[in-house]
């Protein structure tokens, strides 16, 4: 026992006195693991820490028969004797790595290889930071980066004159290091100077001793309270490195660089900076600071609903935006000589704000304030888009129309200041969009809501403000501010937004029954002939029109011109799609989810639909009118041409008759073919009855003209009817007979049968002398040829068919009806002399048929031959 104690405890005093210090470094180490727990260590330091335990494990922890081995004590007695081991501390191992980089960089620069450059500048900067979060920055990092600077510039002048191009990789990288230079200059930019000036005094200062940073120590539940009684929020924003971010004046514009920087890149917490950037609007000292702190959090906000996602901005950040738009507007009106316009250039020094040169009136900020107002507006028709508008939160919502607008009134204020000086050089297509978006908010409201909501604008301004378009006491009604906003726009603007400025107005006077003048307009505007080559939402906006001067000419009592105007949109059968009120998914249609998505959002919030209810219902009304009289007058001659005023109309009257049973009418579409069928029986006031139960017409402003204009039309069409129908029944016929059945005056029914006289729809004469009206009786045709009538012109139709196609066939060739062959030719079917199957026709040699049309249509012309 004694020779293999005396064999481990044999060891040099060099290797023994290493023992004593592994040991008691093991255990000045384990002390401090105890007493740090839970504290969290860098990366760094915990590699350190693994290597140097396990070092230590191998040299003064060997336990069991591995201690007592003769041949590994020897081989560490060799090892130690060769090359005595040397412990390094973390800070020593991490000054050897940025050297290695160093060392590393300089070689690839010789080369010229600027794209490994760039990535072992990325490695330098990485390892650098993890130093300077010890302590102060590493000098030997400074003078890498002037030296890399300097390297830089001179292979950037050698590029110049060369006339070799270095390679596509090579430029990218000293791209990249020339933008990271000159990023990192500012953040040590004393240090860099220093070392300029004196390079030698700079390395051989003596460093100053760091100071360890004492680890805090454990916090007990009753401090922790204490500390969370004085400091209730408990936390702090933390950046890189676990540093607290120290928000000051001087420090706000390295922060939102920082921010503007990250903007769009991956894994972005833009909750987070959104944050960060109002403690900077807090701390912002001078009006140049506000103003960009507001621009780049606006912005920072509306990237919130960015990136393709259908979803809308929350509520929270929208009304946030909203507020900080409106302190921009009272930032810039309390100071003049700041500006925010979209031809300004970005100023880069961070270190200073710009001041207002001599000979200059502005200080010129890079900004769009349209930008931002159009984006605000989008915002919101896309929240109300995603709102079930049959609940409260939709009307909730709606309400921020009002501040809305406001933001719009004085966004137009701010531009028209701008354009006061001329050197300033305002676009004057920003005032023309700012203008459009205060119309669009409008022209489809009651003269009533567009007072309160000018009212409401104009009560925050002060005194002296006025306004160059809409001056405050000018506009007195909602009429006036239409005409003005859309006759600044048919003066200043072209193209689409003066288009969509006169469909505005257009709507806006057929909403308040000024159908003349509107229908004028839009005859005028030649807007029917070019509306194909506008985007899709100005030919909403003209559908939209269109249906409104429809419903303006039937509340005028206008039928004819009523379902003329709605026949386009209300025949296609795709109402909600061409009006943007819904999503019309076709049977066999194939919609690419991109399409779907897009239609989606072409969708227009709720409170500016219009109901598509009472638009069929005025649409059947109007064609029952027009359709019944047609009908009656074509049943009774069967030698009228017949004509199809509304297709829908006459498909429902057709699937309706050939219903077996037919109840109570349910929906509008029931009432009005009952009303149908009860007119063209001549019960006029089972029609009237059926057309008043309606209870749509409730939606209509007064109502009760309405139902007196319906009554009396379905009077005037009855008449009309009934003379259409039995007047080949009457020799001579009473007006006081016609006017008590119809309840109508003697002189208006007069005037009826006096107007279907002059236009050649009824056979007969009016003898004022005896009040009565005499009928000329034609030629009655019998049954069958009526049916002979029919069958002769189908195939007169026919026949134009047939040669119509054969010519665009033939692309009008020459002797396209001539079917004769050749001498050399192959004859018909059966053909030359030959008999057979082909019977005995002759060939191509036959005689010339008489007559001058050589047309062989088969059957159907040798009945015509003959």
């Amino acid at each position: 026992m004694s020779r293999f104690f005396r064999s481990g405890d044999d060891s040099s005093s060099e290797s023994s006195s290493e023992e004593e210090e592994l040991y008691s470094q093991e255990e000045e180490e384990s002390e401090q693991e105890e007493k740090n727990e839970s504290e969290e260590e860098d990366e760094d330091e915990d590699e350190d820490e693994s290597e140097e335990e396990s070092s230590d494990e191998e040299g003064g922890k060997k336990s069991g028969a591995a201690r007592f081995l003769r041949g590994d004590d020897s081989e560490s007695e060799e090892s130690d004797d060769e090359a005595p081991k040397t412990l390094k501390s973390a800070k020593d191992k991490q000054i050897a790595e940025l050297e290695s980089i160093i060392d590393t960089i300089e070689k690839r620069q010789k080369i010229s290889d600027w794209g490994a450059v760039s990535v072992e500048f990325d490695k330098l900067n990485r390892q650098a930071s993890k130093i300077s979060e010890r302590g102060r920055t590493p000098k030997l990092y400074i003078k890498a980066l002037v030296e890399l600077e300097d390297a830089m510039n001179e292979a950037l002048s050698k590029q110049k004159v060369t006339p070799k191009k270095m390679n596509a990789t090579s430029a990218r990288g000293l791209n990249a290091v020339k933008q990271k230079i000159k990023k990192l200059k500012q953040d040590y930019q004393a240090q860099v100077d220093s070392y300029r000036e004196d390079p030698l005094d700079f390395l051989a200062s003596d460093e100053e001793e760091e100071t360890p940073v004492p680890k805090p120590k454990k916090i007990k539940a009753e401090d922790f309270a204490d500390q969370f009684d004085e400091d209730q929020e408990g936390f702090a924003t933390v950046g890189k490195g676990g540093k607290t971010l120290q928000f000051t004046p001087e420090s706000i514009f390295k922060h939102l660089r920082g921010i503007m920087e990250s903007r769009g890149k991956k894994n972005t917490d833009r909750i987070e900076q959104i944050k960060i950037m109002e403690k900077l609007h807090e701390v912002a000292a001078t009006p140049y600071q506000r103003i960009k702190v507001l621009l780049t959090i606006v912005s920072a906000r509306f990237d919130l609903s960015s990136g393709g996602s259908a979803a809308s901005m929350p509520l929270e950040h929208w009304k946030a935006a909203e507020q900080e738009i409106t302190t921009l507007f009272e930032v810039l009106e309390s100071n003049k000589d700041y500006v925010v316009i979209e031809n300004a250039e970005e100023w880069d020094d961070d270190e200073k704000p710009p001041t207002l040169q001599p000979g200059e009136k502005y200080i010129k900020i890079p900004g769009s304030i349209v930008s931002y107002v159009e984006r605000l507006d989008d915002e919101l028709t896309r929240s109300l888009q995603s709102i079930d508008p049959h609940t409260s939160e939709y009307i909730e919502r709606l309400t921020d129309e009002g501040s809305l607008y406001n933001v719009i009134f004085r966004g137009l204020l701010y531009y028209e200041a701008l354009t006061k000086d001329p050197s300033l050089q305002t676009p004057q297509d920003s005032i023309n969009r700012i203008v459009m978006r205060r119309l669009e908010h409008v022209y489809f409201k009651p003269a009533q809501v567009v007072k309160i909501l000018e009212e409401n604008a104009w009560n925050p301004m002060s005194a002296e403000v006025e306004s160059m378009i809409t001056p405050r006491g000018s506009i007195t009604d909602a009429t006036n501010l239409l005409n003005v906003l859309c006759n600044y726009l048919f003066v200043n603007s072209e193209g689409i937004i003066r288009a969509r400025a006169m469909l505005c107005q257009i709507y806006f006077l057929a909403l308040h029954d000024e159908y003349y003048k509107a229908r004028d307009m839009m005859l005028m505007s030649h807007l029917q002939e070019t509306i194909g080559s506008f985007d899709v939402q100005t030919q909403i906006l003209y559908n939209r029109t269109l249906v409104q001067v429809g419903l303006c000419a039937f509340r005028k009592g206008l039928v004819y011109e009523a379902q003329n105007t709605l026949q386009e949109i209300c025949g296609s059968g795709r109402q909600k799609e061409l009006l943007a009120q819904g999503v019309m998914i076709q049977r066999y249609a194939q919609v690419s989810p991109e399409q779907e998505r897009l239609e989606k959002q072409r969708q227009l919030p709720f409170h500016m639909h219009i109901n598509l209810e009472l638009l069929e219902c005025v649409y059947l009304t109007c064609s029952m009118l027009l359709e019944i009289p047609l009908l009656a007058q074509t049943g009774s001659s069967p030698d009228l041409k017949k004509r199809i005023i509304s297709k829908t109309y006459r498909r429902m009257l057709e699937y309706h008759e050939r219903q077996i049973f037919t109840g109570p009418p349910e929906n509008t579409r029931d009432h009005v073919m009952q009303a149908s069928r009860a007119l063209a029986a001549g019960e006029w006031k089972k029609a009237t009855n059926f057309i008043h139960s309606i209870k749509i017409w409730d939606l209509m402003p007064n109502t009760d003209e309405i139902k007196a204009m319906l009554s009396k039309q379905i009077q005037e069409e009855g008449l009309r009817t009934y003379l259409f129908t039995y007047a080949p029944f009457y020799d001579t016929l009473a007006v006081s007979t016609l006017s008590s059945m119809f309840e109508l005056e003697d002189r208006k029914v007069s005037a009826i049968i006096s107007k279907m006289i002059s236009h050649e729809e009824l056979a007969a004469a009016l003898d004022q002398v005896t009040s009565t009206v005499i009928f000329r009786k034609g030629v009655e045709l019998s049954r069958l040829q009526s049916l002979a009538l029919t069958l002769s012109d189908k195939a007169a139709q026919l026949i134009e068919t047939n040669e119509r196609t054969l010519e665009q066939r033939t692309q009008g060739t020459a002797n396209a009806f001539d079917r004769r062959g050749g001498q050399n030719q192959r004859g018909g079917r059966g053909g030359g002399q030959r008999g057979g199957r082909g019977g005995p026709r002759t060939g191509g040699t036959g005689q010339r048929q008489a007559g001058g049309t050589q047309f062989t249509g088969g059957v159907l012309g040798g009945a015509v031959r003959n």
